[in-house]
This record gives structure tokens, sequence and C-alpha cells, in this order.
């Protein structure tokens, strides 16, 4: 069972309406599209450093 799996499991509906709701009030709903665009492209750059470092994992085993 992997840690997501967990997570989602223990979050109920209520308990994800009251994070929306929590992040609405924060930050309003103009900022929310910026911060889901930086969120975005921190995911993106974390995948390609796994990719980068698998990458040279494997050729470094090669040698």
């Amino acid at each position: 069972m992997n840690f997501a799996s967990v997570l989602l499991g223990m979050i109920g509906p209520w308990q994800i309406v009251l994070i929306v709701a929590a992040v609405l009030l924060l930050f309003g709903g103009r900022k929310i599209p910026e911060l889901m665009r930086g969120l975005g492209g921190g995911v993106k750059e974390f995948k390609n450093a796994i990719k980068e470092e698998d990458k040279e994992d494997s050729s470094s085993d090669k040698k």
C-alpha cells in the first residue's frame, strides 16, 4: 500500500471541503490558478530530476 492511498483513505469528503474552503479564504479565487501553475511546474521539475537521476544511475551501472 502506498502513501497516497493511505492518506486518501484517512481524508473524508468533509475534510476535503474544509481544506478547499480554507485555501479559498486564505488566497482568494484569483490567486489559486497562479498557485496551481507554480505547483505544477514544481512537480514537473521534480519528475525531470528523478528521470535524470535514473539515467545517471543506469549509465554508472554499465561501467
